[in-house]
C-alpha cells in the first residue's frame, strides 16, 4: 500500500491545526478527525484506510465526466507547457479561450454567443449582477437596480451571491448584505403546498414574483434570478405551472431572467442547460461546476445578444478578475465538453442513464415509510424524508434526522448529501447501471438504518 495511506492519524492533526472547512462545525469535526480522500477513478473515491466510497453527489454536482479522465489530465498539462498563464485585459486574448467561446455558443441556446468568464458560481452569480446592471443603465433606466430571488435559493458564498440566495442561517452570519436585493417564497410544493394542488401552488408562487414587482415598482426591478431546480436547498422541483409563469411576468414588465445553471448545466437533467426541461428561456446563464467537471475552477456567464450587444456598445464594462478565460482553465474546459459532446455523454443521461436511475429510486423507494415524495429528473434527485406520505407531515426534527441518514450513507460508503430533511443524490454522468444499482441499494440501506433508528418497520 502506498505509504501516504499510512499517515490518516498525520493528515488529521495537520488538518484539524491549519485548514478550516467550508460550512462546517470546526470543533467537533476536528475532534472526530475528517475523512482524508486520496484518490479517485470513475465513481468512486478511495480513502486513506482503503475504503472504496461511490461517490453520489459527483463531488459537489460537479464532476460530470467522473474521476481519472486521462484527456482533461492531458489538456491541462499541455496547455500548462505552452502558455500557463496570461490575463485577457490588455487588449490580449488566447487560443483556449477563443476555442471555449466559440464552443459554449455551439452548445447554448440560440441567442446565445458572448460569456464572461471566472473562477466559480459564486463569481458567476456576481457577474451577472454587474452585466445586468450595466445593461439597464447603458438603455438609460439606471434605476432598475432591485434584483428578485428566493427564499431558500443558493446563489454562492459571495457577499453578493449569499445576499442573493434566500437561506436564513447564511444571513444571519452576514450582517452586511447587497442592497437592492428581495426575495419570494420558493416553490415547495411537498413543504409548504398545504391543501392546493401542485400547480395551483406552482402559479400562486409564481405569481409572488408579479406581486413583488409590482410593490418595488417594474421601473426599479432589474432582474429575476433562480435555479431552474433548486440544488442545495433540497433538488426542489417546481410544478410544471411554475417557470413558464415566472417567464410571462419577467416579460411582461420588462425584468431579466437569470437562469442559474451552476448545478443544472452540462447534462445533469439530460439537456446541456437545464432550464429547457422546464420550458423557460432566460436572459443571462450562469454556470461553473460541470463546465470542468471540477477538475480546475471556473466559472462563466453566457448573455443573450440584447444583453451583449447593448454591453459591447456601451463603452467599457469595468469587472473581471485576474484569471478570466484563464487558459489552463480554458483548455481544460474545452476537452471536458467534447467528452460531453462526442461521447454522447449528455444524450445518455436523457435517454438511458437518467431513466433508470429514476426509475430504480422509484421502485425502491417510492412506498418507504420514511420516504415522502421523490423528486427529480436525469441524474439528480431529492429523497424527502416525511413522517407521513399521504398528508405530506414532516418530521418536527428532520435537520437531525437527514443528518442522521447522510451519516449511516457515509458509514456504508456512499456520498449522498443531507439538506434539512431531503437527501441528495447527483451522481457523475457516466454512472453505469451496475453503478445505479449500487448507489441506489446503498441508499435503501441508510433510509431503513434511519428508519429502524426512529423505531419505525422497514
Amino acid at each position: 500500500m502506498n505509504d501516504r495511506f499510512d499517515s490518516t492519524a498525520h493528515y488529521r492533526a495537520l488538518d484539524a491545526a491549519h485548514h478550516l472547512h467550508p460550512f462546517s462545525d470546526m470543533g467537533p469535526l476536528n475532534r472526530a478527525g475528517s475523512r482524508v480522500i486520496v484518490q479517485a477513478q470513475g465513481v468512486y473515491l478511495l480513502d486513506s484506510e482503503g475504503n472504496r466510497i461511490i461517490d453520489g453527489m459527483a463531488g459537489l454536482w460537479c464532476v460530470n465526466v467522473g474521476y481519472g479522465r486521462r484527456e482533461l489530465a492531458d489538456a491541462a498539462f499541455r496547455q500548462m507547457q505552452e502558455l500557463p498563464y496570461y490575463n485577457t485585459f490588455f487588449k490580449t486574448t488566447h487560443p483556449p479561450v477563443i476555442e471555449l467561446s466559440a464552443l459554449l455558443a455551439q452548445l447554448a441556446p440560440p441567442a446565445f454567443n458572448r460569456f464572461l468568464y471566472c473562477n466559480s458560481g459564486s463569481e458567476a452569480n456576481d457577474t451577472a449582477l454587474r452585466a445586468v446592471h450595466r445593461y439597464w443603465a447603458v438603455r438609460g433606466q439606471p434605476t432598475k437596480r432591485y434584483v428578485i430571488a428566493r427564499k431558500n435559493a443558493y446563489h454562492g458564498s459571495t457577499i453578493a451571491g449569499a445576499t442573493l440566495g434566500g437561506m436564513s442561517y447564511m444571513h444571519e452570519q452576514m450582517p452586511s448584505k447587497m442592497e437592492h436585493v428581495a426575495h419570494i417564497d420558493q416553490p415547495y410544493w411537498f413543504g409548504e403546498g398545504g391543501t392546493m394542488d401542485a400547480d395551483a401552488f406552482g402559479l400562486a408562487r409564481a405569481r409572488q414574483l408579479e406581486e413583488k414587482i409590482v410593490e418595488l415598482g417594474a421601473a426599479n426591478v432589474a432582474a429575476f434570478i433562480g435555479e431552474p431546480f433548486q440544488g442545495a436547498g433540497g433538488v426542489i422541483f417546481p410544478p410544471s405551472t411554475y417557470w413558464p409563469e415566472i417567464e410571462r411576468i419577467c416579460r411582461k414588465y420588462d425584468v431579466l431572467l437569470i437562469a442559474d445553471e451552476v448545478i443544472g448545466g452540462f447534462g445533469r437533467v439530460g439537456e446541456w442547460f437545464a432550464h429547457r426541461h422546464f420550458g423557460f428561456e432566460p436572459d443571462v446563464i450562469t454556470m461553473a461546476k460541470g463546465l470542468t467537471s471540477g477538475y480546475v475552477p471556473m466559472g462563466a456567464v453566457a448573455l443573450s445578444d440584447r444583453i451583449a450587444d447593448a454591453i459591447v456598445e456601451g463603452g467599457e464594462f469595468c469587472h473581471g478578475f485576474t484569471y478570466s478565460g484563464h487558459p489552463v482553465a480554458a483548455a481544460v474546459a474545452v476537452a471536458n465538453l467534447k467528452l460531453l459532446r462526442d461521447e454522447g455523454i449528455v444524450a445518455r443521461v436523457k435517454d438511458d442513464a437518467g431513466p433508470y436511475f429514476q426509475a430504480r429510486l422509484r421502485q425502491a423507494l417510492g412506498e418507504h415509510p420514511i420516504v415522502g415524495e421523490i423528486a427529480g429528473a436525469g441524474l439528480v434527485a431529492g429523497i424527502q424524508l416525511a413522517e407521513t406520505r399521504t398528508t405530506r407531515k414532516r418530521f418536527v426534527n428532520g435537520d437531525d434526522i437527514g443528518t442522521l441518514c447522510r451519516d449511516f450513507a457515509f458509514a456504508g460508503n456512499l456520498v449522498m448529501r443531507a439538506s434539512d430533511d431531503r437527501m441528495l443524490l447527483s451522481p457523475p454522468l457516466v454512472v453505469t447501471h451496475d453503478e445505479i444499482d449500487e448507489i441506489v441499494d446503498k441508499a435503501r440501506a441508510a433510509i431503513d438504518a434511519t428508519a429502524h433508528a426512529l423505531k419505525i418497520d422497514a
